[in-house]
């Protein structure tokens, strides 16, 4: 059974553009619906967080509004709960990457707040990336290709990926108090060639051994890829 290394925000907030804080953390769906999949097949997960800091799931993804009904909600929870590996996470500068057979980046907006500016984040993706092992990364999460920049370059420059959309951040209401957009920065500063699906619905690019998702719909589709590629 193959062992994948989550990296996991660890943040609480997210600092818009007029100096408020947004509560925020990882996206629910986007960490459940992979972790489900992948450990019903036997395989292990670890969690890694800058400073081995607990992740706190952004409290809206678990809103029923937010993922098609109760059911679904309380499904998220039980999953979430029964994750005990989240409550004891390694921290990203103890990772030795040698260990996994893939790793996988959760959304939510956590990931522009702390992961964006990491340097272990930064470095992981870069090793994880030359190493030619799999690497899965959805939603926001892209923002830690951002870390990945020496001197301005990034190695995910020219690679085909997609992320939440600038019209999806519109539709959430935060695109105006954003200090920046995902889209647009990895476009500008990282150099990625990006496309999108349609608003909300799943979308997946691969290009090599990077694998990324559009938005929490494109997480289980990711999950599922990723259980096709380490069997």
């Amino acid at each position: 059974m193959a062992r994948v290394l989550f990296i996991v925000s660890g943040a609480t907030y997210w600092v818009l553009k007029d100096g408020t804080r947004h509560a925020t953390g990882y996206w629910a769906e986007e960490f459940a619906n992979p972790y489900k999949i992948l450990t019903d097949a036997g395989h292990e997960i670890v969690v890694a967080t800058p400073g081995g800091v607990t992740p706190s799931v952004d409290m809206m993804s678990l809103r029923p509004e937010m993922v098609g009904g109760n059911d679904n909600a309380l499904a998220l929870e039980a999953v979430i709960r029964s994750a005990e590996v989240m409550r004891r996470p390694l921290r990203l500068s103890d990772v030795r990457l040698d260990d996994y057979d893939g790793v996988y980046l959760p959304g939510g907006h956590g990931p522009m707040s702390d992961l964006a500016w990491d340097a272990d984040a930064g470095r992981l993706l870069t090793q994880q990336l030359t190493s030619g092992k799999p690497l899965f990364i959805v939603c926001h999460a892209p923002a830690a290709m951002l870390a990945t920049r020496i001197h301005g370059e990034s190695p995910f420059k020219g690679f085909d990926i997609t992320c939440f959309t600038n019209e999806e951040e519109e539709g959430v209401g935060l695109a105006p108090l954003a200090p920046w957009l995902l889209e647009t920065d990895v476009q500008e500063k990282v150099g990625v060639n990006f496309s999108r699906g349609p608003i909300w619905g799943p979308y997946m690019v691969e290009d090599r051994n990077l694998v990324t998702g559009q938005n929490p719909a494109s997480a289980a589709i990711l999950g599922n890829r990723m259980l096709e590629i380490l069997k």
